[in-house]
């Protein structure tokens, strides 16, 4: 028999990509919504008045009067070793990466702690209102079954892999191209595919990994051609400088990359901040999607995003809260960090072109928005229940907005982890 639930509450996501002039046809709202989900996917959405007479007497209703339910949020670039150094003070990328970073990555040699730290994470993922996420573990294969198992046992869709380094690291954290790829094929074919999970092919970036190791990263990519490959690229112009004495063969830090096979579709490139066109070029005709991740950004000193130039190309884009470099995993403070770095550019971010970001935008850069991202019938019923009075400034702002697109600009710049109500990952309420 199925498992046929229905939930009432105003109801909003995007059907397409509203850009910088809030395309209104790009967006779907519901005053009065009614989303009824069946074995976990939307069976149907639409007006509840309209709905609710032809509503079979055993369905489950839930109410969330005065509410609003949106996607589940999807981040695309977070390091789950690095939750507990979030917020550490005074460096940029490199100095902060010797600093805390790679010293706090050590202790995932230690299984238990891998998966006591794995589960806090992914709750705090839910608490608030992350459903998907792409996540970097650390260079320990215990780090990556660790994150897995606790993302299956709560039913989340998340995406990880191995990390991969073998020199400019401490020893410690230091595998070998032979390793890497065993370890990594390995752990693809324990855990990629099932239920919910799926692998990513992880070098830590270029600075990190050897031409040799860059080079099994990339026979594993054409041989697992349906698995991620999640790295950074350009994020800091010390390590672009890097990287371009590393590889003088190279024209860019990207055609490192593609030379060595890792561009592709399902490449997730975070940051991006210092390509150049044709960088930019090669990015959209293969396939690539950036990570746009502007706490992290701000935080390190690293530089500012330019969503219009990724945008006009028709690169894939989507959110990323990147902790521990980045300040918070609620994707409001992230969205919030991101209107001000286009602010900063001449560039607008409406209400609804964040929320686009931080789901159906971010399900398209991880090629998985036939499975989420919205409410289009069949997909996977990850939902979030926001809470328009959760703080005083909100329901003060809140009650002066004319319309929803006003609401959610407004809950996007003054919400936080309070304005979460709710998670429900499968139609199933996360407690």
């Amino acid at each position: 028999m199925a498992d046929r639930k229905a939930f009432r509450a105003s109801i909003l996501h995007c059907l397409g990509d509203p850009g910088e002039k809030d395309d209104p046809a790009a967006m779907e709202y519901f005053a009065d919504g009614l989303l009824i989900v069946e074995d976990g996917h939307v069976a149907a959405l639409g007006d509840a008045k309209q709905m609710l007479g032809g509503l079979a007497g055993d369905i489950e209703l839930t109410e969330h009067s005065g509410k609003l339910i949106v996607p589940g949020f999807i981040d695309c670039h977070v390091h789950f070793p690095q939750v507990d150094i979030i917020a550490s003070h005074g460096e940029q990328l490199l100095d902060w990466l010797a600093r805390y970073a790679y010293p706090a990555e050590e202790a995932f040699a230690d299984a238990e702690h891998a998966h006591a730290v794995a589960g806090f994470f992914v709750d705090e993922l839910l608490r608030n209102g992350t459903t998907t996420a792409l996540v970097f573990p650390s260079v320990h294969p215990q780090s990556v079954d660790a994150i897995f198992k606790a993302a299956d046992k709560r039913g989340m869709r998340l995406l990880s892999g191995k990390v991969l380094m073998d020199e400019n690291c401490p020893e410690a954290l230091r595998d070998d191209p032979e390793s890497a790829y065993a370890d990594s094929r390995q752990l693809i074919e324990k855990w990629h595919g099932k239920n919910r999970l799926g692998y990513a092919i992880t070098p830590r970036f270029a600075v990190t990994s050897s031409e040799a190791q860059l080079k099994v990263a990339g026979k594993l990519a054409r041989e697992f051609p349906d698995v991620h490959v999640h790295t950074h690229l350009a994020e800091n112009h010390d390590e672009v400088e890097l990287v371009a004495k590393k590889f003088p063969w190279s024209r860019s830090y990207l055609d490192v990359y593609e030379q060595l096979g890792l561009v592709r579709e399902r490449s997730v490139f975070a940051h991006c901040l210092h390509l150049d066109d044709q960088d930019r070029e090669q990015l959209a005709k293969l396939g690539a999607a950036i990570a746009f991740c502007p706490t992290s950004n701000l935080f390190l000193g690293s530089g500012l995003f330019d969503l219009r130039a990724a945008r006009d190309l028709c690169i894939r884009t989507g959110v990323g809260t990147d902790v521990g470099g980045g300040t918070s995993l609620n994707m409001f403070r992230t969205l919030s960090e991101a209107y001000k770095v286009l602010q900063l550019q001449g560039q607008s971010l409406p209400g609804s072109r964040a929320l686009y970001l931080a789901t159906l935008g971010a399900a398209n850069a991880l090629y998985l928005d036939d499975r989420i991202g919205n409410f289009i019938t069949g997909k996977e019923a990850d939902f979030v229940v926001l809470d328009y009075s959760a703080s005083s400034i909100t329901r003060r702002r809140l009650s002066h907005c004319q319309d929803i697109t006003q609401k959610l600009f407004a809950l996007i710049m003054l919400g936080d982890d309070r304005s979460i109500a709710e998670t429900y990952v499968m139609g199933t309420l996360m407690s």
